[in-house]
């Protein structure tokens, strides 16, 4: 949260100079508070676990958070039970309407497919559109995040010469950005895919700022300038366990999936994960919840409209 300090106070312009974000009395004088809108388009099979693995980082602010829960209008899920789809998710169509202060779309097991051939993928691409004008900022998270570069810059994703499984030290590149604020020099996260995206086709789109990089895991976290688009190649998100119950379910199917990289203690799946990553991913889920949604979004959802102008772009 915000520091609320007198206008000429001298040290509002110090720490501005440091990038610590500060809010002057004329500022705090005309902001409101309501509970932020949050939408999570959940395209994971394993409907109960990511909701809540999302929404528990989400709760790590003093800020209300409203959630409504998404999946595929034109895709039926098989792993969720039907009841707890018709209780708690909502489909495109039913909020097409509705602005939203953030957006999260989740990965997919569909990587190894061409995007066109996902069943839902002109869904996809319909709240990808409507994002741009119906809400403040996207944060999409791995498939997403390819599939979010493809829409919106025609970034092509690539295969791997192997699944990229475990987890892999990254540094940041932006100290600007308010996104990564307060993270330390290496900072750990946890990866799952058998696709990427190269470096070089990400510096060739002028309005994307790469904010961090890991030299075993390539990109990590882009950005649009103005911030409304944030693309998160990793799993932040993930509880300790996930890798360990996704490397046995592979070794059950007889897949030859080795084991997750940088894991397990010793490289021995019978010890108890390490988790290097929890800190920083309720940090980056806090930062984001604060500048890029809590701090830019208006106060009367009616007023978005395509617009957004952060404090200092490229923050």
């Amino acid at each position: 949260m915000p520091i609320k300090i007198p206008n000429d106070l001298p040290a509002r312009e110090i720490l501005r100079n440091e990038h610590v974000f500060v809010m002057d009395e004329d500022m705090a004088f005309k902001q409101d508070i309501r509970p932020l809108k949050i939408a999570i388009m959940n395209l994971m099979p394993t409907k109960v676990v990511t909701e809540t693995q999302l929404m528990r980082m989400l709760s790590n602010t003093p800020l209300q958070i409203d959630i409504t829960l998404l999946h595929p209008g034109t895709y039926e899920s098989k792993n969720a039970p039907a009841g707890h789809m018709e209780a708690f998710y909502k489909t495109f169509d039913d909020i097409k309407d509705t602005n939203f202060d953030g957006l999260i779309i989740t990965g997919a097991p569909v990587e190894n497919l061409d995007f066109e051939d996902v069943k839902y993928w002109n869904e996809l691409c319909r709240l990808m559109k409507w994002s741009k004008e119906h809400v403040t900022t996207t944060l999409h998270i791995c498939w997403a995040a390819q599939a979010g570069m493809y829409y919106h810059y025609d970034v092509p994703k690539v295969d791997l010469d192997k699944k990229l499984f475990g987890v892999y030290p990254h540094y940041v590149l932006n100290r600007r950005t308010r996104l990564l604020r307060g993270f330390d020099d290496v900072f750990y996260v946890p990866h799952s895919r058998y696709t990427g995206t190269k470096l070089e086709d990400v510096l060739k789109v002028p309005d994307l700022d790469v904010l961090a990089m890991s030299d075993r895991a390539g990109l990590c976290i882009c950005a649009s300038h103005d911030r409304r688009q944030i693309y998160m190649t990793g799993h932040l998100e993930y509880d300790r366990d996930t890798l360990k119950l996704e490397y046995l379910r592979d070794r059950d199917k007889g897949l030859d999936t080795a084991i997750p990289e940088n894991y397990f203690p010793d490289n021995d799946p019978s010890k108890k994960p390490y988790h290097q990553w929890r800190s920083h991913a309720y940090l980056l889920y806090a930062n984001w919840l604060n500048y890029y949604v809590y701090q830019a979004t208006p106060y009367d959802l009616a007023e978005i409209n395509g617009e957004f102008k952060p404090e200092r772009k490229g923050e």
